[in-house]
């Protein structure tokens, strides 16, 4: 919190923080009247509510799905399947995304072509962009994502199924009457979570991904940031950048906290 107020003066590196002259809110107004907030604000929310309206239900399913597996071995093989792609560095699963859809020698593009189509350039194409960001990084984490929700399944009482196949309900009703019910209070945390870092967009994957002719929908607030801040060492401000990030995240968690505890009394605090 001490170097926060770097984004409030206009930091000299030779002056140290105390010593660099304040400017107040100047680098937030040139950041909000620049040609990129609108670009920056609409690439950083779209792909981050592209990734939470996708991301974040696909683990739930897949837990519901793994925890009504019955055979040991099969299970045990799903998990490790879907587990395993947690582990590739960012720098690999760029490397196989870019290997996969290259236009000349890439799987998909060759099945495209097999099929009757042309093969699509999706690394130089804006449109795709924030489709390939997203499915990937499902592929990628929602194996692991699952974890807490078979740890919260697993905590279900066995008695409530035996009560609700007495009275009738088929597995599909158990399901949703019993499972989804048993692991709402930690779907409704982890979604608060979520929310609460809706402006966060990973800079690591998102660089990796990123060249010039798909900057129009690839450029988030991160990565310029990155630009501002550590090339063109603008330190004070990328960092006013920085901390309009956070607030606009803080405000997000404290209103979805409170909206969901006001709907169903789970709540961060």
């Amino acid at each position: 919190m001490y170097g926060v107020q770097i984004a409030f003066k206009n930091f000299v590196a030779t002056k140290g923080i105390w010593g660099s002259p304040w400017v107040g809110f100047d680098h937030f107004e040139r950041f909000f009247n620049s040609y990129f907030f609108w670009r920056l604000l609409k690439n950083t929310l779209g792909i981050s509510l592209y990734q939470l309206a996708v991301g974040f239900p696909v683990p739930i399913l897949l837990a519901l799905m793994m925890n009504e597996l019955r055979l040991g071995v099969f299970k045990k093989f799903v998990q490790t399947v879907t587990y395993a792609p947690h582990f590739l560095s960012t720098v690999v699963l760029v490397g196989i995304i870019v290997i996969f859809l290259s236009p000349q020698s890439g799987i998909v593009n060759q099945i495209i072509v097999h099929l009757g189509g042309q093969p699509i350039s999706f690394m130089t194409e804006p449109g795709w962009f924030k489709s390939i960001f997203v499915w990937s990084g499902v592929w990628q984490q929602m194996g692991w994502g699952s974890i807490i929700y078979l740890a919260a399944l697993a905590g279900i009482d066995p008695q409530l199924h035996e009560a609700a196949k007495v009275d009738g309900a088929s597995r599909l009703q158990r399901i949703w009457h019993v499972n989804l019910a048993g692991i709402m209070p930690t779907v409704v945390i982890l979604l608060i979570l979520n929310t609460g870092s809706i402006m966060t967009v990973g800079f690591e994957k998102v660089y990796l991904m990123q060249n010039d002719v798909i900057l129009e929908s690839a450029d988030v607030i991160s990565t310029y940031v990155y630009r501002t801040g550590i090339i063109q060492a603008q330190y004070s401000f990328a960092a006013a950048v920085g901390l309009f990030n956070s607030v606009i995240n803080l405000i997000m968690l404290v209103t979805v906290n409170y909206i969901a505890k006001r709907l169903n009394e789970t709540s961060l605090w």
